[in-house]
């Protein structure tokens, strides 16, 4: 099947906001470039008034707030994301255009919050379809749980390896999510390489490159979170 993969990857960097504080920036990058998306995107965390500590208090309860920008300058930006409730497990978010349009919604339902026994992502494009898809397969979930207990030698690895930028610890909880919608497949997220594939042409691809960044923020090591 033919699909835009995009991954995001080098970073967290540092990039100076220009009024003496400094922002978390990552990059996504597109593999294919046949559709209207640039090569690679810039995102960046955008911090409230309270600054640093204030993005990372709200962030405990699932709240998220970055840029997309088409270079490393911050001259164009392509998109935003911004977090329009989030408590009690459950986070919605609207991703917004470069003039303020809603491009489309994304919605996190925490495992034993939402409306199941895994993490519940919810993808709908303004104008098109709603699409679903789950944290792990069932079965991964079952035999990653009966196997727990034989893993806990590897938890001190674990945490070594989920230091930012690598999140490839041996206890690692499924993470593969595959959205549908009428029957299809238009998102599949592949937890090997942290990839993002937009498998339907018709996915707008500001809401895949704010949903791939979006779902490496709720990962250990998150790009975010950092101080």
């Amino acid at each position: 099947m033919s699909s835009n993969v995009l991954t995001m990857y080098g970073g967290p960097k540092r990039v100076d906001d220009g009024q003496g504080q400094s922002k978390v920036a990552g990059m996504v990058s597109f593999s294919d470039g046949s559709g209207p998306a640039p090569s690679v995107v810039y995102v960046e965390r955008e911090l409230p008034p309270g600054g640093t500590s204030a993005y990372r208090a709200a962030r405990g309860s699932g709240a998220r707030s970055f840029a997309l920008w088409a270079d490393d300058q911050r001259r164009e930006r392509v998109a935003t994301l911004v977090t329009l409730s989030a408590g009690g497990g459950v986070a919605r978010f609207q991703v917004l255009g470069a003039h303020g349009e809603v491009i489309g919604t994304l919605t996190r339902e925490k495992a034993l919050r939402g409306r199941g026994l895994r993490t519940r992502w919810t993808v709908h494009q303004s104008g098109g379809t709603e699409a679903v898809g789950y944290k792990g397969r069932t079965v991964w979930w079952w035999t990653w749980w009966l196997l727990l207990p034989l893993m806990t030698a590897f938890l001190v690895m674990t945490v070594i390896d989920s230091v930012p930028g690598n999140e490839s610890g041996l206890a690692r909880a499924p993470r593969r999510i595959r959205w549908r919608a009428n029957g299809q497949v238009p998102l599949e997220f592949r937890s090997k390489g942290d990839k993002l594939h937009v498998h339907a042409p018709g996915v707008d691809w500001r809401l895949g490159a704010a949903l791939i960044a979006l779902l490496r923020s709720f990962h250990a090591g998150a790009w975010d979170s950092v101080k």
